[in-house]
């Protein structure tokens, strides 16, 4: 590869990333928003319609690509692994406090690169891996999670499952997504994500009150934490890698409790506050580290 040619994958890989950054900035603002409205629904009501509303867009603007038999095959695959990572958390947090959720549904950071290599055999770079270690004990301090000597509950395990979802849902999203026309793709996931959740609804006592403040946030987060994220990221994981995304992910715990903290629904102490800078520095690391590789690598090129 020229050096040219190294610069503009270089600089096509950070547009994506930076725009992933982005995303779970949005991500972490819009908890309280999905907290409020869990005040007014049951979740799976929630699911069927935040999925639903966000399918809808989309489905409107992809037209018939969204029956493409590829879309249908791999938009079914993630929606599966999206839907059940979203179930197992919400029904895990009723036998399990919200720091434990927290901190075992981020696991994912370190589940990503062990599915990378079982399924795909794509082995990080030391940097990434560098940086998963960093992210993993940054989220253990930033959540305030403790084991404890009762060891793990029923909604521990629950919420370990959600966390192998995610998982399964970024590598396969890493293997899956295209480097253009991402929505009919997201679409099917969305709306398997919102089947799902009508299917459980038998399971659940149903329950929604139709506020001005649950309609805006189903819409709210429909269109944008839904229809609009998944693009970002199916778009940006096209053009970076799992583990690196993962990574990234790690940021939304941090920009949840920036974003808390801001409107006064809680305190970060000092452990909170190096567990969110060394989530930060995972970031650093596992970017820098790849800045310098890409850089030796086309030197050595050149020079061969």
């Amino acid at each position: 590869m020229s050096e040219a040619a190294a610069h503009e994958e270089r600089r096509s890989r950070l547009q994506a990333e930076g725009a992933l950054v982005a995303l779970t900035v949005m991500w972490g603002t819009t908890f309280v928003v999905v907290k409020d409205a869990l005040a007014h629904a049951d979740p799976f009501s929630f699911l069927a319609m935040r999925f639903g509303v966000g399918a809808s867009v989309l489905s409107v603007l992809t037209g018939r690509q969204l029956l493409a038999p590829s879309n249908l095959r791999r938009g079914a695959v993630l929606g599966v692994f999206l839907f059940l990572g979203f179930a197992l958390q919400t029904v895990g947090l009723t036998d399990t406090t919200p720091s434990r959720s927290a901190f075992i549904t981020g696991m994912y950071v370190l589940l990503v690169p062990l599915v990378m290599l079982a399924l795909f055999r794509r082995v990080p770079r030391a940097s990434s891996l560098l940086g998963v270690v960093l992210s993993a004990v940054g989220l253990y301090y930033l959540t305030g999670a403790e084991v404890g000597s009762e060891g793990l509950s029923r909604g521990d395990l629950l919420t370990f499952g959600c966390s192998v979802a995610y998982a399964f849902h970024i590598s396969f999203t890493d293997r899956y997504a295209p480097k253009e026309g991402v929505n009919a793709l997201v679409a099917v996931q969305l709306w398997v994500v919102a089947l799902l959740s009508v299917a459980c609804l038998p399971l659940v006592e149903v329950r929604v009150a139709w506020t001005p403040a649950f309609i805006g946030a189903v819409l709210f987060c429909g269109v944008f934490a839904s229809a609009l994220a998944l693009g970002v990221q199916t778009w940006g994981q096209a053009r970076s890698s799992a583990v690196r995304v993962a990574i990234i992910y790690s940021l939304e715990p941090v920009f949840a409790g920036v974003f808390s903290v801001a409107i006064g629904y809680e305190k970060l102490g000092v452990r909170e506050w190096v567990g969110g800078l060394l989530i930060i520095l995972s970031v650093l690391v596992s970017e820098l580290g790849s800045v310098l590789w890409d850089r030796w690598r086309t030197r050595e090129a050149a020079q061969g």
